[in-house]
């Protein structure tokens, strides 16, 4: 287990409808006014990144969508420690532009930009913006190539690429991103649970994002990325994905879960699914995302109530434990009430987790 502290991120609501594909009430708001506040209130409340979805369209309760990179940019300004952290998607970004556009949102930022390489699952957002729809194993042969395009770009003075997706012929980005001990370029991040994202995680990426899951079947999606990446001389670290309901009691967070699930937008969880599972099939091994959600796990569209963030402070906390005794790095949260449960988050809950972990570095 790392002796560091265990790291926290959120997601942004930048996307109408909450993280739930629910009708219950959530006293969330995608626009920028609650966002800034959102993300001043995070920071001052144990979380060192956040992660601005990435949507291109309506689609599955998200009628509306504010775009990534900017709303990113935005947060940045608005605060001091926050590291932010876009989405994107390769074959809607020209690599170059976006290395241009994080390099300046760095110097902006005083060196806290980060990126979250998405390789696409949701065909519509392609095809409708008139953009070719790749079969599954090509999607993360060409994130990869963005990726090391990236590398190249922020790191070499006489950048030199030669892909079947992109290149680069002796090109000087200027200004580089800032770069510090142990962070040569703006971190990268990927998600994705089939076998291509985990060879494409130990390659390349900085950071492995994955679904919802329990702690075995993490363990298993570690196990297979570092394999790779000590084939490649790497190292990856890893975050999980976790709708967290922390109520004083286990049973008034047990019975906001039921409220959730029960009043299910069902024909939009049941198109979601569809999709998703869709996408899922066309992996070559079927270990792609979503392929075991059932219509419950689904409702939180990244699996988040499969790892079981829910109940009392010492109860999440204990939870929270094992996932860093797996070898996970950091949790990705997602909220009901945002401003409500971050706040509850860190009054009540960070301070039980930094007290175990202060007690497991002593027994160490």
């Amino acid at each position: 287990m790392s002796h560091e502290p265990l790291k926290f991120a959120y997601w942004v609501p930048n996307v109408s409808g909450g993280l739930v594909v629910s009708k219950i009430e959530q006293r969330t708001d995608w626009g920028y006014e609650y966002n800034k506040t959102l993300a001043q209130l995070a920071e001052n409340n144990g979380f060192e990144y956040a992660l601005s979805q990435v949507r291109y369209m309506a689609s599955y309760g998200a009628a509306y969508q504010h775009e990534s990179t900017s709303f990113s940019l935005a947060l940045l300004l608005a605060t001091e420690r926050l590291k932010v952290i876009a989405a994107v998607h390769p074959g809607l970004w020209q690599p170059g532009v976006l290395a241009k556009f994080l390099a300046t949102a760095d110097h902006l930022s005083g060196g806290r930009a980060a990126v979250n390489v998405v390789s696409g699952w949701f065909k519509n957002e392609f095809t409708q913006l008139g953009e070719p729809w790749l079969e599954h194993g090509e999607r993360y042969r060409r994130s990869e190539e963005f990726i090391r395009y990236l590398k190249e770009i922020w790191t070499s003075e006489h950048a030199e690429l030669a892909g079947d997706f992109y290149r680069l012929h002796d090109f000087d980005l200027k200004p580089k991103p800032l770069a510090s001990a142990g962070r040569p370029h703006p971190e990268i991040f990927q998600g994705g649970n089939s076998s291509d994202a985990r060879g494409m995680a130990g390659r390349v990426s900085d950071w492995y994002f994955a679904n919802g899951n329990t702690p075995d079947g993490i363990s298993e999606q570690i196990q297979d990325v570092r394999d790779v990446a000590q084939v490649h001389g790497r190292t990856v670290r890893f975050g999980v994905n976790g709708f967290f309901i922390g109520r004083d009691t286990e049973a008034e967070a047990r019975d906001v879960l039921r409220e959730i699930v029960d009043k299910a937008d069902r024909e939009a969880v049941e198109g979601f699914g569809s999709a998703v599972k869709e996408a899922g099939q066309s992996t070559g091994d079927k270990k792609g995302m979503w392929q075991d959600s059932e219509f419950a796990d689904l409702v939180q569209y990244n699996d988040g109530f499969r790892t079981g963030l829910i109940g009392t402070p010492e109860q999440i906390a204990e939870r929270m434990m094992e996932y860093k005794r797996r070898g996970v790095n950091l949790l990705l949260l997602g909220f009901l009430h945002y401003h409500e449960d971050v706040a509850y988050f860190g009054r009540e809950v960070l301070p039980i987790v930094r007290e175990l972990e202060a007690a497991e570095l002593a027994r160490a």
